[in-house]
């Protein structure tokens, strides 16, 4: 019996060996389609090892890696480090994140980082958007077709206010995207292809996670400490796989507020240029310059993107961002953009500009700065004795569970409580297990008291600790 034959008789599934014309890949992923549908293939069930399948079907291990990341693109399939590769169950899947509340209107939302409520947002807007209106060239420019790179002066406008807060930047460094989300999606598309491998914290923000699943991309994640980021860790990652993207969240990782050290940025540099990556900084979480670390685009200006967006500043509702970027790379992130929308919408940016141009918007900046930390008291004094993670500008807190609680049964007793909390699955990379952990959101509660109700719940469950459920006989 030859290797074919044997190999054959140790794959416990196997397509058919009569392959049409065709990438052989795309046609191996469509048998697996096949299989799920008509059920050969049922949740949960691995697939045959990839050496294993490669010898039995006489093709390479190459054409197999990429017919099942194919497969697990479009959802047929999950791969896991130390239990190969099994057909995603649905009944077994993470909850998904939703940027929308999902709060019941008798409930208090702590579950998402959103600007505080506040009227003067709608009052400053109204009169921005009536300024525009009595300046019709103004208007009439933001009317056209823009160039991809966006309007020439509201890229100077946004320019000239990051610089004025310490980010220093130039109009020809921007590109206008249409929130941080899509520059997220735009870095991804325009610049790593599907099948590549890019890596970020082990917990990280969701919509990284989902774009570089929807992108066909092996998301991979790098262990954390206190400071975020282990570069220990993303060294020993480097040796073993080929990244060509680093997604970072210095200020404060999303969900757990980590901070890097200057070391740590330094530290993560030297392995950046070591092994040639890319280096992606979202600074949509906007922090004070005096509490702000160094960017990564000042340390490795060669190699290094940064997202800015209005979306926890003045509004999510904007949908108006910016990816600053190296020269060498502006013109692929441009083709990106033409691709996807032609350009952001000049009317959006118009008013947007003008707004942070504008005294009004300091205002309103200062306020929720000020709300913010009065907000982080009632934190500290609510939830005080149990371990948890904070930062200044941060608009939620990472709440260390203590025994015996888990994160998902804490998230459906509070919510049994009126408090509407997230489960941490949507922040964990890959195989990544979730921790027992919460993200506490201090933002979405119109006013103070809320908040003090929602946390003195939270403190209360905390105390009382998990019911039990009937054991089981």
């Amino acid at each position: 019996m030859n290797l074919t034959d044997r190999a054959r008789q140790r794959c416990s599934w196997l397509p058919s060996t009569d392959i049409p014309e065709g990438p052989r890949y795309k046609t191996l992923a469509d048998q697996i389609a096949t299989s799920v549908a008509n059920g050969e293939l049922k949740p949960g069930e691995r697939l045959p090892p990839q050496r294993l399948l490669a010898d039995a079907l006489e093709v390479t291990v190459g054409t197999i890696t990429r017919a099942y990341r194919e497969a697990e693109r479009r959802g047929l399939v999950e791969a896991k480090v130390g239990s190969g590769t099994r057909v995603r169950d649905a009944g077994m899947e993470r909850p998904d994140f939703h940027h929308l509340s999902r709060a019941t209107t008798d409930s208090i939302d702590l579950s998402l980082s959103i600007p505080i409520p506040n009227p003067l947002r709608t009052q400053q807007l109204s009169a921005i958007m009536a300024q525009l209106a009595e300046q019709p060239a103004q208007l009439d420019n933001a009317l056209h077709y823009q160039p991809e790179q966006g309007n020439t002066q509201q890229r100077e406008q946004l320019a000239a206010w990051l610089t004025s807060l310490g980010l220093d930047t130039r109009a020809e460094d921007l590109l206008l995207t249409i929130g941080g989300q899509h520059a997220d999606y735009l870095t991804l598309q325009s610049l790593i292809r599907p099948g590549e491998a890019v890596a970020s914290d082990a917990l990280t923000y969701p919509g990284m996670i989902a774009a570089a699943r929807q992108l066909g991309l092996k998301h991979l994640p790098v262990s954390m400490d206190r400071e975020g980021m282990r570069a220990d860790a993303l060294e020993r990652l480097c040796q073993r796989q080929r990244i060509r993207l680093l997604y970072l969240l210095p200020e404060h990782n999303n969900p757990t507020v980590t901070q890097m050290s200057q070391r740590r940025r330094e530290e993560i540099v030297r392995i950046a240029r070591k092994y040639d990556l890319l280096l992606l900084e979202d600074g949509v979480q906007f922090v004070r310059p005096e509490l702000r670390g160094t960017p990564f685009y000042h340390l490795a200006p060669e190699r290094s993107l940064y997202i800015f967006s209005v979306s926890k500043i003045l509004s999510g509702g904007l949908r108006f961002g910016a990816l600053r970027a190296p020269a060498n790379l502006m013109q692929q992130l441009c083709n990106g953009l033409r691709s996807q929308c032609w350009a952001s919408p000049g009317l959006m940016g118009a008013v947007t500009c003008d707004w942070l141009s504008s005294p009004d918007s300091a205002l309103l900046i200062n306020w929720q700065w000020d709300e913010l930390t009065a907000r982080h008291a009632i934190l500290e004094k609510t939830l005080s004795g149990y371990e948890f993670m904070s930062h200044p500008c941060g608009f939620y807190a990472w709440l260390h569970l203590p025994e015996p609680w888990r994160a998902s049964d804490f998230v459906e007793q509070a919510a049994q409580r009126g408090v509407t909390l997230v489960s941490p699955e949507p922040f964990c990379v890959g195989s990544q297990p979730a921790p027992q952990a919460i993200r506490i959101c201090l933002t979405p509660p119109a006013h103070r008291e809320a908040l003090e109700i929602g946390l003195t719940r939270m403190a209360e469950l905390l105390a009382e600790g998990p019911r039990l459920s009937a054991p089981l006989v």
